[in-house]
């Protein structure tokens, strides 16, 4: 008996378990998780960022002198953990950015969908 309950809880976590991971890959919109992140970092870069790097394919490699989104999403230390860390850095050259955890989280993810393009 104790063995059956066992199974039944064993399959119960299990489901929920699934649930919630197909939960997570998927946001309110039916999109895969990530979509929409990286639209809002590329409307975050459009805002905050463009005056002074190339954001986007498309302008890559011009002579600015901030470097390009492509360049830095290219370089091997870059990394979701080190873009967050770089956001909440003082920059000599660079205005601080006040950005909120979800606001960083939208901008290393709309930078690293760059990586080796």
């Amino acid at each position: 008996m104790s063995r059956r309950y066992l199974l039944h809880g064993l399959a119960a976590i299990l489901l929920g378990l699934a649930a919630l991971i197909f939960i997570r890959l998927h946001d309110a919109l039916g999109t895969p998780a990530g979509v929409s992140s990286v639209a809002e970092g590329h409307r975050l870069a459009e805002a905050w960022c463009k005056a002074c790097h190339s954001i986007d394919m498309e302008r890559a490699g011009t002579a600015t002198s901030a470097p390009d989104f492509v360049a830095i999403a290219n370089q091997p230390s870059t990394t979701e953990l080190s873009l967050k860390v770089f956001f909440r850095s003082n920059h000599h050259k660079m205005p601080n950015l006040l950005l909120n955890l979800e606001q960083a989280d939208n901008l290393a993810s709309y930078i690293l969908s760059l990586k080796h393009r």
